[in-house]
């Protein structure tokens, strides 16, 4: 089977944009006069129309020389113009097909396909480009395969979930900040704009200095919301989930249309996520996690926004339709560790007045370095908030963990999706006798420490939850194991046993890994140091 025909001319002119710039920067610059020397606009108009046979000419190669045929076990794609290149992907391994669409590739019916593995981010074939209708027929024809249908099968049918309307558009759009929006910002007013530079400049007034600041900051807060709301509506524009047996289906985007698929069984971790404004009007986010891969975001993201806002309620509903957890009951950490809370806080706060203070002294200006000794009556409310929404909680068959105020993120795992558990203690932790437990899966967002995790459970609970893990885990596995092998059995005929995770490599038949570690930071300081010290 063979690309689109038009995927010639638009690759062409994809890849000309760049080289048409470069030659009309060239004719702008002091080059222009060397080429006036030999023959001035000719000499450009020449190497442009060369510049576009070279390439019609390339791109026409590689649509006549490529190829691919969908089998019943693997995808075959043929490739190169001047090198050959023959891939077999097995069907086994292909985890995801995503169709992304821009504004001109929808309007010339045309669509790009990225087939994802689980086991990394990166993609592992991208088709450029087949029609729409090709699109869609390879996604639902490598899903009928991998499901074993017969061809003649019916086609999958799919209940909707969620659909984003347009007045929860916007709420996405209003509650979303870009915080690329401030670097941008202080870039342009680091110097380039004298009046304001001017304001920066030591010996004025503190009362001008300070309405400078102040200006600057609800510019780089007027920028965050705005860059926050473009990307929001952008990203999430017709906004549709929809279910089947085994699969989670999504549609979203203006300028960039997605439409891709989530499985099931990659799925690693859910996360419910919100923030003091969310909280306040009763809103959340509900984030997906697959193994290693961000359907629709390529390597930026190791998650996926199943539901990008809706009503708290419904989005743990939605959440228990996918993992039926329940409703967790939050053992939180002792309540001694607020006051470890409140010190770090205080140290924090005494750093930035220090500097403050320090600056005054040395370049004998006039600033408020007493200033930011005014959020001192906050810091034990801070403290109580902070402690409030940490937590952990054992279930029948998921570990939810609970951390953060300002972004604060409910992680659940199932059992048999850990990977490690980690028992881990830094020199504080062990001053005030408490400890982090770390649930580790084969999600690619455990590459940025962004785990499901206990924090500042009691010494002797981190070691209870640590065991009481690691033996959920060798069971979950031994009965999903068990489940697979009976739905795979025929109607008659013995069973064959189960087979401990232990005797088979501590991994479990779908590659989730048995294991445990138990790690602790370098420390000098004896064990039992002084429990208030911070």
């Amino acid at each position: 089977m063979k690309l689109s025909p038009l995927s010639v001319p638009y690759k062409a002119a994809q890849k000309g944009g760049s080289i048409v710039f470069t030659l009309a920067f060239v004719l702008f610059s002091g080059a222009s006069a060397f080429l006036g020397s030999i023959g001035g606009p000719l000499v450009a108009i020449g190497l442009l129309g060369l510049v576009v046979v070279v390439l019609v000419g390339y791109e026409t190669l590689y649509y006549q020389r490529y190829d691919y045929d969908l089998t019943p076990d693997t995808f075959d794609i043929r490739s190169g113009v001047v090198s050959r290149r023959n891939r077999e992907i097995p069907l086994r391994r292909i985890q995801n097909v995503d169709i992304s669409r821009n504004v001109v590739q929808r309007v010339l019916g045309i669509a790009a396909l990225d087939f994802e593995t689980a086991g990394g981010s990166d993609t592992e074939a991208a088709i450029r480009y087949v029609t729409f209708e090709e699109a869609k027929r390879l996604q639902s024809e490598i899903a009928r395969l991998k499901r074993g249908d017969a061809e003649d099968a019916p086609e999958v049918e799919s209940d909707e979930l969620f659909a984003l309307s347009d007045r929860e558009l916007g709420i996405v759009g209003a509650l979303s900040f870009d915080l690329r929006g401030p670097g941008i910002l202080f870039f342009l007013l680091s110097g380039s704009i004298p009046v304001v530079s001017s304001f920066f400049e030591f010996g004025v007034e503190a009362t001008l200095l300070a309405l400078g600041a102040v200006a600057v900051l609800a510019a780089v807060v007027l920028v965050s919301w705005l860059a926050g709301f473009a990307l929001a509506v952008v990203n999430y524009y017709g906004f549709r989930l929809s279910r089947t047996d085994d699969e989670l289906l999504y549609e979203r985007g203006l300028l960039q249309r997605y439409d891709g698929s989530i499985p099931f069984d990659k799925i690693q971790t859910l996360t419910v996520e919100d923030n003091p404004l969310k909280r306040r009007f009763g809103y959340a986010t509900l984030a997906i996690e697959t193994a290693g891969y961000a359907p629709g975001q390529g390597t930026q993201r190791g998650s996926e926004a199943a539901v990008p806002l809706a009503e708290r309620d419904r989005v743990l509903s939605l959440a228990n339709d996918i993992e039926a957890f329940g409703t967790p009951e939050f053992t939180r950490p002792p309540k001694r560790i607020r006051r470890r809370y409140a010190a770090r806080y205080l140290i924090v706060l005494g750093v930035v007045t220090a500097l403050l203070f320090g600056v005054n002294t040395l370049l004998g200006a006039s600033l408020p370095w007493y200033g930011p000794l005014a959020v001192l009556p906050l810091i034990p409310i801070a403290a109580h908030y902070k402690w409030k929404h940490r937590g952990y909680w054992l279930g029948e068959n998921h570990v939810v963990t609970r951390n953060g105020f300002w972004k604060r993120q409910t992680k659940v795992v199932p059992y048999y999706r850990i990977q490690t558990v980690i028992d881990s203690r830094t020199i504080f932790q062990r001053r005030w006798h408490v400890a982090t437990v770390t649930i580790d899966t084969a999600g690619s967002l455990s590459l940025s420490n962004q785990d499901a995790a206990a924090v500042d459970v009691e010494a002797t609970d981190a070691e209870r939850i640590r065991g009481a893990l690691e033996d959920r885990l060798v069971t979950a596995v031994a009965e999903r194991r068990s489940h697979r092998r009976q739905a795979a059995q025929p109607f008659i005929g013995p069973v064959e046993p189960d087979v401990p995770a232990e005797e088979n490599g501590g991994e479990s038949a779908d590659g989730d890994a048995v294991d445990s570690e138990s790690s602790e930071q370098t420390d000098t300081t004896s064990r039992d140091s002084d429990p208030s010290s911070v």
